[in-house]
């Protein structure tokens, strides 16, 4: 009898330790990226690191969109805007090129010559650059790259 009843209820405890797992992160809010349903972000999505340094992925309430740290360090949308030629700072960091642009407290940076683009938003005192950049390399080079940083001597002069 005693048996009956702990097998019985072993179904009922694990789906409560299970629940109260699931709910252990805040959920973030994180506004989607305007091609975030594109099929080539899933991969990539999959892909995302458990950790940026000591920062923890947190669960988010939209698709293609990921975030380290509570309060948020690290925002990640896949499906931006594919950036087009550009004289913003590019860098090459484990053969992913990120167009980076300094936004007073904030560096935005954005993969380039890849479609769809991933965007990264971080604050400077909240997280290195080489461990965002690095970190990300592995889950981003699951979208083909299509082409990348040139220096100003090998552009091709537009128009």
């Amino acid at each position: 009898m005693e048996s009956r009843r702990l097998r019985r209820l072993v179904p009922l405890l694990t789906a409560i330790a299970l629940g109260a797992t699931a709910c252990t992160g805040r959920v973030a809010t994180v506004e989607a990226a305007p091609h975030a349903a594109d099929p080539a972000c899933a991969p990539a999505m999959v892909a995302m690191p458990d950790a940026l340094g000591d920062l923890d992925l947190r669960p988010t309430d939209s698709q293609a969109t990921a975030v380290w740290g509570d309060p948020a360090a690290v925002v990640l949308r896949c499906g931006a805007e594919v950036p087009g030629p550009t004289t913003d700072r590019c860098i090459s960091v484990d053969g992913i090129d990120w167009v980076v642009r300094d936004e007073d407290e904030n560096w935005r940076i954005t993969t380039y010559g890849r479609d769809p683009a991933v965007e990264v938003l971080f604050g400077k005192d909240q997280a290195s650059s080489d461990t965002v950049m690095v970190g990300l390399s592995s889950a981003v080079a699951q979208i083909e790259p299509s082409g990348g940083c040139v220096s100003v001597q090998d552009a091709t002069p537009v128009g």
